[in-house]
């Protein structure tokens, strides 16, 4: 079966839609992206990877591929000496666009293309500046006419309603989904999970949820937030969700990034592709119809989804589906083969093969966000007294000298 037909918002209303999945981690991993700035500026230096991995998503199942240009803003591409900045934010977008464009048109696949936080929020919190700094992004995904905008990665509600409006008002007519990176209680300067979401339908957004940070079920009780407030609200609007290919059960207020195993141990805390098959389910009966992931999500973990969701999606199957290990009848050691039943696959408690591993990790949970002096941002490289005076602080938050 094909993948359904339309407009973004026309296959949404039809059933589910799957977006793609994680690139910074997946590239990083594979030697492609700087861990730390954490910015796109692969589409440029090595295009052949960025395609690649698109390509391999979309033989994964997604519907949406979304343009690699997250954190391309100028702001974040020349942020603590990063060199990124060199290529410019119209040479990465521009590049990002054709890439996906090229690996989606084929597949009948729709392109996202895609802005998210920006250090200019963080040390400056001025409306009109940062949605400078988003309409800078913009004017290529207005003459590449992408087929949707995702807002995505927000810790505070407030930056990413100035970015829906920017959108709104450089791209009318363009639908928009906006997601931010919070729990199931708030952003993080408090504004409740609901509130968050009737604030981004009424700034705009056509599509509202979260992503990144968390785990997928924590994900989804955040997103089952957002759909009750803005139908209590008597708003209309579709959900999303991508999260974390991480368990997270541990992260604090501001997710993984403060786990301490962030980012270079968390490969212990991968989900299986068969709790991924749980994810897609459980968003799904929530109500969720665009279903993707973020950070940790491989093209595995999508196929995953793509293939638990494959009825309400017209029949539609991804390439190499694995049915719940019916592949393992074909094993030659009959153990395995006995491996070969949705039932074992469903029950399966999977060990870690580190003996003296914690399930749990202590979070840093140091509570300083934007309008924090360590929190501000500037062009020039981290100095050494600014890593001092970090380390001052995380011995006073363990001395109780500072509240957490």
């Amino acid at each position: 079966m094909p993948r359904s037909t339309g407009t973004f918002l026309e296959r949404l209303e039809a059933g589910p839609v799957i977006c793609d999945g994680g690139f910074v981690f997946a590239l990083e991993k594979r030697g492609y992206v700087e861990a730390g700035p954490w910015t796109p500026e692969a589409v440029v230096e090595h295009p052949q990877a960025v395609q690649q991995l698109h390509k391999e998503f979309l033989r994964a199942g997604s519907d949406v591929c979304q343009a690699f240009t997250f954190y391309a803003s100028e702001d974040k591409l020349n942020n603590r000496g990063h060199g990124a900045g060199k290529h410019g934010v119209y040479a990465i977008n521009e590049a990002a666009c054709k890439i996906v464009r090229e690996c989606t048109e084929p597949e009948g696949a729709l392109v996202a293309g895609g802005v998210s936080q920006t250090p200019t929020y963080l040390t400056a919190t001025d409306k009109e500046e940062v949605k400078d700094e988003v309409k800078k992004q913009l004017k290529v995904f207005k003459e590449q006419k992408v087929d949707l905008m995702i807002a995505e990665y927000y810790e505070h509600v407030e930056e990413a309603e100035w970015h829906v409006e920017a959108i709104k008002e450089y791209m009318p007519g363009t639908p928009i989904c906006a997601s931010l990176a919070i729990n199931d209680e708030s952003d993080v300067h408090g504004v409740p999970t609901g509130e968050c979401g009737v604030r981004l339908v009424r700034a705009g957004a056509d599509v509202v949820g979260v992503n990144c940070h968390f785990d997928p079920f924590r994900c989804i009780e955040a997103v089952k937030k957002m759909r009750d407030a803005v139908q209590a609200a008597g708003l209309k609007a579709h959900f999303m969700v991508q999260p974390l290919g991480f368990w997270t059960p541990d992260a604090s207020v501001q997710g993984f990034i403060d786990l301490p195993e962030f980012p270079f141990g968390l490969e212990p805390r991968i989900l299986t592709r068969w709790d991924m098959a749980r994810y897609a389910r459980e968003a799904y009966d929530a109500g969720i119809r665009f279903i993707g992931g973020c950070c940790g999500f491989e093209p595995y973990h999508i196929r995953a989804v793509s293939e638990e969701l494959s009825e309400e999606r017209g029949g539609y199957l991804p390439f190499n589906c694995v049915y719940w290990g019916k592949c393992l009848e074909k094993h030659t050691k009959p153990w395995v083969r006995a491996r070969s039943n949705k039932h074992y696959w469903e029950t399966l408690n999977p060990g870690t093969g580190r003996p003296f591993s914690a399930s749990l990790s202590k979070p840093d949970q140091w509570g300083i966000t934007a309008g924090h002096e360590l929190v501000k941002q500037h062009q020039t490289s981290t100095t050494q007294q600014e890593l001092i005076e970090g380390n001052e602080f995380k011995q006073k938050l363990h001395r109780h000298e500072v509240p957490c």
